[in-house]
């Protein structure tokens, strides 16, 4: 199957990025090397084109009303240029996908508007799930991206980068805030969203396919350094945020994988996956999701297994050496009597059982 690329796919070769596989999307892994792309971000800042993801907008009468039948969380909470993270279910409480939604008001016809940015991975299934459930309900699930491009500004000077580049203060922008930004140099208007996957502040950004191209060799010129999928799962693995696929899957629930926070039964609206979710509040969940800190310079990866006491317990989920705490970090699920921050536990690599204690999560919180 051929692979798909984004708008800034030539750009990116040019920056010396190598490319690979992922997600049917053919993507840079990194540039500079996944050290000095990490540590860009987290003491200064670096650019991401993640134009592989999904973006869909939603309009009708009372979107959020509609959305609401398939995610636990209660969209009613933010309103108008504000947004939230969330996840669809299944039936049996299964995470379909994770999501950030995005609350733009109202058009001019009086009908409501939401952005919807959803995984790689899973964006033809999330976008024909969404249309099933939506479109005979009288809502509009129209693609937002198109040929455009999305692109993450992440780092302690991102915002102050955008300062510059629009002539005004985004210091009253919070954290999951979004608005309209004029860019000089560009032709359009650009959204803006303070929202991130790095642990760190700054912005993620819907251009044109043009304006896109223009920012990119605008960032390259301040000296923003490019950044690949390596020092993305590195930099996210730090502050423990979910990979789908990982992490958290269609048959785990958002109370196994840490996300229970997402689920807010006091709300009187059903949604599909709730008569799971509320059986698993009076049961208790099985297994958690943890983090892990292991012994010496082995690196735990996905799959690999978690013992107790000789016998396996538990999966990796999620594994890496971290740069910013060089230690081995991996997030895992194991039994909920065995998650208690402190637990001893071992991971097997490579025939051999590498000592590890369970962690507060995250690893790594900006300061």
């Amino acid at each position: 199957m051929d692979l798909q690329r984004t708008p800034l796919h030539d750009l990116c070769r040019e920056a010396k990025g190598r490319m690979v596989p992922f997600a049917g999307w053919e993507m840079p892994v990194q540039f500079s090397g996944l050290i000095a792309e990490h540590k860009a971000v987290r003491e200064g800042v670096g650019m991401f084109d993640i134009s592989h993801m999904g973006v869909l907008r939603i309009e009708g009468s009372n979107p959020k009303d509609a959305l609401q039948t398939l995610v636990p969380t209660d969209l009613h909470r933010i309103g108008l240029g504000q947004a939230c993270y969330t996840v669809l279910l299944n039936d049996k409480g299964g995470i379909r996908d994770d999501l950030i939604v995005y609350d733009q008001g109202e058009t001019a016809s009086g009908d409501g508007t939401l952005l919807v940015v959803i995984n790689a991975a899973c964006a033809d299934s999330d976008t024909a799930w969404l249309k099933q459930q939506l479109e005979p309900r009288g809502f509009s699930v129209q693609d937002e991206k198109r040929d455009g491009v999305l692109l993450a500004l992440q780092g302690p000077k991102a915002i102050g980068i955008l300062e510059t580049l629009s002539g005004e203060s985004l210091h009253e922008l919070p954290r999951f805030g979004h608005r309209l930004l004029h860019l000089q140099g560009l032709s359009d208007q650009v959204f803006c969203a303070r929202t991130g996957y790095t642990g760190e502040d700054g912005a993620e950004l819907l251009l044109s396919r043009t304006d896109g191209r223009q920012l990119w060799a605008q960032l390259l010129e301040l000296e923003v350094a490019p950044c690949g999928l390596g020092a993305r799962d590195t930099l996210r693995l730090e502050a423990a945020m979910h990979l789908y696929g990982q992490d958290m899957t269609a048959s785990t629930n958002p109370f196994e994988t840490g996300l229970g926070w997402l689920v807010h039964l006091e709300m009187p609206q059903d949604f599909i996956g709730r008569q799971a979710l509320e059986q698993v509040v009076a049961e208790g969940a099985s297994k958690r999701l943890v983090g892990l800190k292991l012994q010496g310079r082995a690196i735990a990866r996905h799959d690999y297994p978690v013992l107790h006491n000789g016998e396996k317990v538990g999966v990796v989920t999620s594994g890496s050496w971290s740069p910013t705490l060089e230690e081995a970090i991996a997030l895992a699920l194991v039994p909920k009597e065995l998650a208690k921050v402190g637990s001893e536990l071992g991971v097997e690599i490579r025939g051999q059982v590498q000592p590890a204690t369970v962690v507060k999560r995250p690893f790594y919180r900006r300061g």
